[in-house]
């Protein structure tokens, strides 16, 4: 019979099974069934019996390495004893009842604290640390039933805009915990989706889409994981005239602010160097940071860039081009003839870096400047300096309304004009 009496309360009396041995130290346990009734315990026994076996797997769980079963298992453990999961700051406010009956739940043989559910009832296990990569990868499985009844072919559809979303995200802000994602990183991504739409004549809906999958995904893995994140994703969404072009710098304001002494310091070399090369080439942040050895031509009469696609697409066939090296943009590219490595795989993080940094040291013109405006200055000066339109365009990579005939500028031509307006 594996119920006994005790005074006047029946309880369950039963061996711990050779599975629990690791994390019960008891050979015998004693569960009260809180009845005087014989047949009530009867009718209890299975139930309680069942809720010991759900509190044990939970514990062995919670042996685990992996912190996302830890985590899981601890809430299954609160959930066996009839509590809650809660963290600790949370455990601290409850009623001054439950928190007496969480203690009580936590003191095994001897009086001695179970340090297992002393996690689980008293909110001690560690929240694990989910990346983003990490939550797409959980997604999946939380997801599931979104591809049920679909073919190979449709679930390779559904996935992969999601996939393409949450990567841009990484490029532009790195594969951080979900938990450490802020405002500031959300609207570099904003801002890095705006430059796109500006350089390569996409619209806001292509911005609306990665901006929806990736709120997707980070809202449910904190919904369905009970993390209980405030997660930075709203007030994001592009409006319909937004995609219009970004302010130039003024060439005041390029001399006296960005180009003063000590002004760029704090940004990294390589970052630092594509910026001053946009100052007087007017070339896209993209193209900079794609040149490889090759494509900078330091040597000759006429130091150069061209702009070539080297294991990547030009945005058109007027992208290519070649752009005469003049002032602060030839001094920056003699710092870097290999190119620009840390961003030649990656520049999808290049621009919210230099926006970050522009931003926090009072660098930008007015709220609506970014680095791109750089590009717009290049292209004013030359228009201020009555340079012909099929040698602007040339310059910087724009079709022509008419059709080209002939070669247009030489290299030597287009140095002496950018040189006339160079910074």
């Amino acid at each position: 019979m594996a119920i006994k009496k005790r005074g006047k309360v029946w309880q369950l009396y039963k061996r711990v099974p050779k599975r629990y041995e690791s994390i019960e130290p008891r050979k015998f346990v004693w569960l009260s069934l809180h009845t005087d009734s014989q047949s009530q315990a009867e009718q209890k026994e299975p139930a309680t019996w069942a809720q010991m076996i759900e509190a044990w797997e939970a514990k062995l769980a919670g042996n685990s390495s992996d912190a996302e079963q830890r985590f899981e298992a601890a809430r299954d453990l609160a959930a066996a004893r009839g509590f809650r999961y809660m963290r600790a700051d949370r455990v601290a406010q409850v009623s001054r009842d439950e928190f007496l009956q969480r203690i009580e739940a936590v003191t095994g043989p001897d009086n001695d604290p179970d340090l297992i559910d002393a996690a689980a009832m008293l909110g001690g296990a560690k929240e694990p640390t989910i990346t983003i990569s990490r939550a797409l990868e959980i997604y999946w499985r939380l997801a599931a039933d979104e591809t049920l009844g679909k073919s190979v072919d449709q679930v390779r559809r559904w996935k992969n805009p999601r996939i393409k979303a949450i990567g841009n995200l990484i490029a532009v802000i790195g594969d951080k915990p979900i938990n450490e994602i802020s405002g500031d990183d959300m609207l570099d991504f904003r801002q890095w989706w705006f430059e796109r739409m500006e350089s390569n004549g996409l619209t806001a809906n292509s911005a609306k889409k990665d901006l929806g999958h990736i709120g997707t995904v980070l809202k449910t893995v904190n919904k369905m994981k009970r993390l209980g994140l405030v997660l930075p994703l709203s007030d994001l969404a592009f409006g319909a005239g937004e995609a219009k072009q970004r302010p130039p710098f003024s060439d005041s304001w390029i001399r006296d602010k960005i180009l003063a002494p000590g002004a760029l310091d704090g940004l990294n070399s390589e970052a630092k160097g594509i910026l001053l090369a946009m100052i007087n080439t007017g070339a896209r942040p993209s193209e900079l940071a794609a040149l490889t050895a090759d494509q900078i031509r330091l040597a000759g009469n006429v130091p150069h860039i061209s702009i070539e696609a080297v294991d990547r697409q030009l945005k058109s066939a007027n992208a290519r081009r070649v752009i005469p090296l003049c002032g602060i943009s030839l001094e920056a590219m003699r710092e870097f003839p290999e190119g620009f490595p840390r961003y030649r795989s990656n520049p999808a993080s290049l621009s919210a870096t230099v926006n970050k940094y522009l931003r926090a040291n009072g660098l930008l013109e007015t709220p609506k400047h970014t680095l791109y405006g750089l590009r717009h200055s290049f292209e004013d000066r030359q228009l201020a300096a009555s340079i012909d339109e099929r040698i602007r365009r040339d310059l910087m990579g724009h079709a022509l309304e008419r059709e080209r005939y002939g070669n247009g500028a030489s290299l030597d031509q287009m140095q002496r004009l950018v040189q006339a307006t160079a910074l």
